[in-house]
């Protein structure tokens, strides 16, 4: 390993295992790529010189106080909510697709389904995916009981079908819905027109795949505030993975602080309580930023972009789209060639570890800052990732800040290790993100919102604007450079009421899901 990724010793704790733990952002060795040489000097040169000055803006904090007049309150009872139907319609069982964050929405949505049915849910169940390859199910992840108390007035919820239904043929009889059977983002209406009759004929139906197959508007508000009550107050993480997620942000973060309500919702009774001894104790910064940098090589592929390799780059993505992406292979031959320089413009390309590395810099991060990296294999590993820790060397995962034995739990559950860089991200102090349509970081960042109390602030970087900056990276000055992107940072962080067909889960602040004080 490059001693640049070496993060260094602190708290007395050490933080480099077995080689084996150290992969989670390493591929094999190439040449390192900079893209942006001259941008990365002058970015060495002005966190050097800024030093031990204090910046006058502070991306440590949510810059818009409007945002602290936000508050939790969809667990709340309202009067106007219909409450739990008398007799149910029958049951509906899940079997949801995807990783941890994809299967999240799918039990929302399907709570809001089975309301909206009037029926009883089954717990969801998780597909097996050759991508994810974790066979893991909600008790391994969520604690199911809890689940199914919080939500106990609004729908009713049990483990598995009555022993009448548990020995039908669900596909013979037709009650097996595919999610070719229903359109995505679909309406409450087609729920009602295609899935209700046959709801009451066969008295269950089971929705196979089930992915983002329920719209966000229109919606009854009842619906769409249970489906926030379900993602922010019903799904808790099981004490395993939350003592673990506890372990590895007490590692980052010396915990002599004030525990949030985002330490308590994700991490129950391993949330980390003061002392009346601890209260006065003094000592140095705490604080870490998370990143979630989607720079994987099934994304960098799939985008089509140029990232500054060369012919080696290009040749080992297109025959890796030719082994994992046929069918978009087959479209790029039927269709009009694609430029990666124009995709570029359009902000279609994921940001590369270097330009994630340049927006902290202009941001005023100072180069001690530590930063805990969310994902797994990051396209290109340590020679990829070396401009990112020339500037920012204290990088830490949660492979190098957990011991092997504390992760061998986990080691074969990819969905069980996402639920750990859920937490570490949705409690750091600052969560950045390279792309905002990612199922994390829409959910962390819902999170932050929900149960921050403004103070949880999220950097999200707009692409179309981040590449009109960088195409100038021969010329622009630095200060310029500093402007622009802490203007582009700040017009994301602005605080909006969420808009017609946007997801609740990444924007809660609306009247079904948190209540605005005067």
């Amino acid at each position: 390993m490059n001693a640049e990724l070496t993060p260094i010793s602190w708290y007395g704790l050490p933080y480099m295992y077995a080689k084996e733990d150290r992969a989670s952002y390493t591929h094999e060795e190439r040449p390192t790529v900079h893209m942006y040489g001259r941008l990365l000097n002058l970015a060495t040169g002005a966190l050097a010189e800024k030093g031990f000055k204090q910046d006058s803006l502070n991306f440590w904090e949510e810059p818009y106080h409007q945002a602290s007049k936000w508050k939790p309150c969809a667990d709340k009872k309202y009067p106007t909510s219909p409450g739990k139907p008398a007799k149910s319609n029958g049951y509906i069982m899940v079997s949801a697709n995807g990783g941890l964050n994809q299967q999240r929405v799918a039990i929302c949505n399907a709570v809001s389904v089975a309301s909206l049915l009037n029926a009883t849910l089954v717990l969801p169940k998780f597909l097996y995916s050759n991508v994810w390859k974790d066979p893991s199910q909600f008790g391994d992840i969520y604690q199911e009981d809890y689940f199914m108390r919080i939500l106990k007035d609004d729908i009713d919820v049990v483990k598995e079908l009555p022993p009448h239904l548990k020995s039908l043929d669900i596909e013979a009889i037709g009650s097996l819905i595919t999610d070719s059977d229903i359109v995505k983002e679909a309406k409450p209406d087609d729920y009602l027109s295609s899935v209700l009759p046959l709801l009451l004929e066969k008295k269950v139906v089971h929705f196979l795949g089930f992915g983002n197959r329920l719209g966000f508007d229109p919606l009854p508000p009842h619906l769409q505030r249970l489906r926030c009550k379900c993602n922010f107050h019903a799904l808790k993480f099981v004490p395993k993975i939350q003592e673990v997620g506890s372990l590895l942000v007490k590692r980052i973060r010396k915990y002599y602080v004030a525990t949030r309500q985002l330490d308590n919702q994700l991490l129950g009774d391993f949330a980390p309580r003061i002392s009346s001894k601890q209260h006065n104790v003094s000592i140095g910064t705490s604080r870490y930023l998370a990143l979630h940098l989607r720079f994987e090589e099934d994304m960098v592929a799939y985008s089509l972009c140029d990232f500054g390799g060369g012919e080696n780059e290009k040749k080992e993505l297109q025959a890796y789209r030719e082994v994992h992406f046929p069918l978009l292979i087959e479209r790029l031959r039927n269709s009009k060639p694609v430029y990666p320089v124009e995709l570029r413009k359009l902000g279609r390309c994921p940001l590369t570890p270097e330009e994630a590395a340049l927006v902290l810099a202009a941001l005023g991060f100072k180069p001690e800052t530590y930063i805990y990296l969310a994902g797994s294999h990051i396209y290109g590993g340590n020679s990829r990732m070396h401009p990112f820790t020339s500037l920012y060397p204290n990088l830490v995962t949660k492979e190098t800040l957990l011991t092997p034995s504390e992760l061998d739990p986990f080691r074969n559950f990819s969905s069980q290790l996402a639920a750990l860089d859920f937490i570490a991200c949705a409690t750091s102090d600052v969560f950045a993100m390279t792309d905002s349509g990612s199922q994390l970081s829409s959910l962390v960042s819902g999170f932050r919102t929900y149960y921050g109390d403004g103070h949880a602030p999220t950097l999200r970087p707009n692409k179309k604007r981040l590449a009109a900056i960088l195409a100038e990276n021969r010329t622009i000055g630095w200060n310029t450079f500093e402007d622009r992107v802490r203007k582009m940072i700040e017009e994301g962080q602005r605080v909006r009421v969420r808009g017609s067909g946007r997801s609740i889960y990444r924007q809660p602040r609306c009247s079904e899901c948190m209540c605005r004080s005067q």
